[in-house]
């Protein structure tokens, strides 16, 4: 049997550092929603964390749905569902209710649209008071970038000009403009950061 896991080197190096920062976002119950999930390795991780919630992920592409479900099934756990396909592009997602939302390493990767889609979509979901958490890097006014985010900027715009870093201030007026409260920013190793918004 071929195993369909995709490894992602980086989701070792973060996961614990953000599952840290979790344990103090997620409600205790209910259902958490991430988008593009990729691997599924974090899932799993955050799976395994928190026993009482249900994870549901969901990603646009069919290889990461194969490796989101290799990795729930060698897993065992029971409070991870079958991966959904979800773009965040879409007007229609096949999730209509959840507790929180997770999106790590998305934006920046993505058309700003998909930004659009993500905070349109996740206001529809939660309900007031529950997080919609970012990871990633990001540019802030008065910070300076750092190098090796500057260079990683470069690069997701050498490979496609509509990613690249996104400035904090804009996406938290986005999620103003839907509905979210301003976010509670934690700073991460490696540069990026923890970002927060809450379902006003």
């Amino acid at each position: 049997m071929t195993d369909r896991r995709l490894e992602y080197p980086a989701t070792l190096r973060n996961r614990d550092a953000i599952l840290d920062v979790l344990r103090g976002v997620l409600p205790a119950s209910g259902l958490v929603l991430e988008i593009a999930s990729g691997s599924g390795e974090h899932i799993v991780h955050f799976a395994r964390a928190f026993p009482g919630l249900t994870f549901q992920p969901s990603d646009p592409e069919e290889a990461a749905l194969q490796s989101i479900q290799a990795w729930t099934l060698d897993s065992g756990l029971a409070n991870v569902r079958p991966p959904v396909m979800l773009d965040a592009l879409s007007e229609r997602w096949p999730v209509t209710a959840a507790n929180a939302v997770l999106c790590i390493n998305m934006i920046h990767i993505a058309p700003w649209r998909a930004t659009e889609g993500l905070f349109h979509g996740a206001a529809k979901l939660l309900p007031g008071g529950a997080p919609l958490y970012l990871y990633g890097p990001y540019r802030r006014a008065g910070v300076v970038t750092a190098p090796s985010n500057e260079a990683f900027d470069a690069s997701l715009k050498a490979r496609n000009e509509e990613w690249g870093l996104r400035d904090l201030e804009i996406v938290a007026d986005l999620a103003r403009s839907v509905g979210f409260s301003g976010p509670v920013v934690t700073e991460m190793p490696a540069n990026n950061l923890s970002v927060v918004f809450r379902r006003v």
